[in-house]
């Protein structure tokens, strides 16, 4: 996962359907985003790969500095 100095206004998340893949969401939740649509779940012939949009509830400083 990348790190950004600055929140994004729209996140997909995807990887295996796992405690990880619901950690990475519940941070974002916990962060201010709100999820977007549903799941979508795909078989990779392994394993369950999931996918979540989520959406900053919060508008996005667009640069403007605090101080």
């Amino acid at each position: 996962m990348s790190d950004h100095t600055k929140p994004l206004g729209y996140r997909l998340i995807t990887g295996p359907d796992d405690a990880q893949f619901c950690a990475r969401v519940s941070a974002l939740l916990d962060k201010g985003y709100q999820l977007y649509g549903s799941p979508a779940l795909t078989f990779d012939g392994e394993r369950v790969i999931a996918a979540q949009a989520l959406v900053l509830s919060r508008p996005v400083d667009s640069g403007a500095s605090a101080g």
